[in-house]
């Protein structure tokens, strides 16, 4: 995201008051457990010599103008009578938040691996503002790393690679950052009796506003009636999707608080190509290599894979571009079957397509999107109650993220950003999670799994990177002239979910 975008207020235009969490935002705080971190993470790793910690400090500090949120911590409501708001943070210190490390000789990505998991199993300070930046040396011969957590109440995929960017220029050789109209002082923090009248009042009159909606709804019955049958209808097809129990697997058992990370890497030209042979989109197509890994490694450990179909949490967008950059959550879900009862993996590519355009159709994510809404509205203790249900839930088998990243080169004092690996958090009862960014060519797969329950993680980034080479070896083997005829008489399809944009590289 281009840096004079950044400078977008960091609020959510949502609630009454632009300072307090949604309550998409706040569920993240309640889903949160000594076994369960809700941060969302990255390893990016860099071409040329690290840099010196204070170089980057520096850096860091220059830009925070850009993300005020960055210098603002959580204050809580007396007596759980409201959802938290930001506030500025009196005690901001950078050094605590940019960290500095190396690993030992001889270092390289098992070495950095180990220390991601690690880094990525601790939980933010919530008495501080929920993000660090790890720098760290030693990775390879003119190479170094930077790990960064934040914590998901300030930020989702989306928007994370938006301020993410704040830190990266996108030539070695930039301009200057314009320096701040004035410095930064904190405001007061509101004490405990104003953070409670402040909450109460917001209560007492956000249902006025609620009122003065549904009146003026009124005024044009017609469009109220079909707009109600259009959301009962999405949130009929959420619930059919969303409720029924997923199967038990491997990766469905209780976890603990500690972590292993690993990537896998492709070229994004060979997932098009993959699409464009056997049909689909490059979600598809990650959707079925991962299918095809679940299934091996499911086989591996004596598990019965045939007539299983897996259920895998994937979220998507609503958030409109003119609200790029702007921070926290703008997601809802939509559930994808995976049918690793299914061998062959070019049949399997096409049963998640057409699974996939159906539940588009249906209107499942705008069903997503009315949930996430009404949980703008619920009382503060029903949200947590409601968000610890959800943590032990059985809803989904995992969860795939797919993030768009930017097509071209980015840098960091100079040195270009080779490739970055993002994470998803795990939540209760789920061992494994998979986050996946496209960035300059290429595709990036982060791998998170609980240190105990996924101790052959690798062995399933292995047969992740197995399942997709076969799906490239289907793709060159398919003759260009029955591809177009399958093309021709597959046709395009309408969707009834176009307001939303699935988060995919396309």
């Amino acid at each position: 995201m281009p840096r004079d975008g950044c400078a977008l207020a960091c609020k959510n235009p949502g609630v009454s008051n632009p300072d307090r969490l949604s309550g998409l935002d706040t569920s993240f705080l309640h889903l949160e457990r000594d076994v369960s971190h809700m941060h969302v993470a990255a390893c990016s790793v860099f071409e040329g010599p690290p840099p010196a910690y204070t170089e980057l400090l520096e850096t860091v500090v220059s830009r925070l103008h850009l993300v005020p949120r960055y210098r603002q911590r959580l204050a809580f409501v007396p007596f759980g009578q409201g959802r938290p708001v930001w506030v500025d943070d009196p005690h901001f210190n950078p050094r605590f938040h940019v960290r500095h490390t190396a690993l030992p000789r001889p270092g390289g990505d098992e070495q950095l691996k180990r220390l991601a998991g690690r880094v990525f199993s601790q939980s933010l300070d919530r008495a501080r503002p929920l993000w660090e930046l790890w720098l760290v040396e030693g990775v390879a011969q003119d190479r170094f790393a930077l790990l960064s957590k934040t914590h998901h109440a300030l930020v989702d995929g989306i928007s994370g690679v938006d301020i993410a960017t704040v830190l990266f220029d996108t030539s070695p050789n930039p301009a200057p950052v314009a320096p701040p109209a004035e410095e930064w002082v904190p405001r007061p923090l509101p004490s405990r009796a104003q953070l409670l009248a402040d909450a109460l009042l917001e209560r007492a009159t956000v249902p006025a506003e609620i009122a003065r909606g549904i009146g003026a709804a009124l005024r044009g019955p017609r469009r109220l009636v079909r707009r109600s049958f259009d959301t009962a209808t999405a949130l009929k097809a959420f619930a059919a999707g969303g409720f029924e129990p997923a199967p038990s697997t491997p990766f469905n058992v209780p976890i603990g608080p500690h972590r292993r990370f690993t990537w896998v890497r492709g070229e994004l030209k060979d997932f098009k190509a993959v699409k464009n042979a056997l049909s689909g989109t490059v979600n598809d197509v990650v959707l079925a290599s991962v299918t095809g890994a679940l299934a091996h490694y499911m086989r591996a450990h004596g598990c019965e894979t045939e007539g299983v179909q897996l259920k895998a949490m994937v979220p998507v967008s609503i958030r409109a571009d003119f609200e790029r950059g702007a921070l926290g959550n703008k997601v809802a879900a939509m559930w994808a079957p995976l049918p690793v009862g299914t061998a062959d993996p070019a049949a399997q590519l096409e049963e998640i397509r057409l699974a996939m355009a159906d539940i588009k159709e249906s209107g499942q994510a705008v069903g997503a999107q009315a949930v996430t809404e009404l949980a703008g509205f619920a009382p503060p203790t029903i949200l947590a109650q409601a968000a610890r249900l959800q943590a032990r839930q059985r809803m989904f088998n995992l969860v795939i993220t797919n993030v768009p990243g930017p097509q071209h080169a980015l840098y960091v004092l100079g040195r270009e950003l080779e490739c970055m690996f993002p994470l998803v958090p795990l939540a209760e009862n789920t061992a494994v999670g998979i986050a996946v960014m496209s960035y300059n060519g290429q595709m990036s797969f982060g791998l998170n799994g609980d240190y105990d329950a996924m101790p052959d993680l690798e062995a399933f980034a292995g047969y992740l990177q197995d399942a997709f080479d076969v799906l490239v070896r289907a793709a060159k083997s398919v003759h260009p002239r029955s591809r177009a005829a399958t093309d021709r008489g597959r046709g395009p399809r309408a969707s009834r979910g176009g307001r939303l944009r699935v988060i995919e590289a396309e």
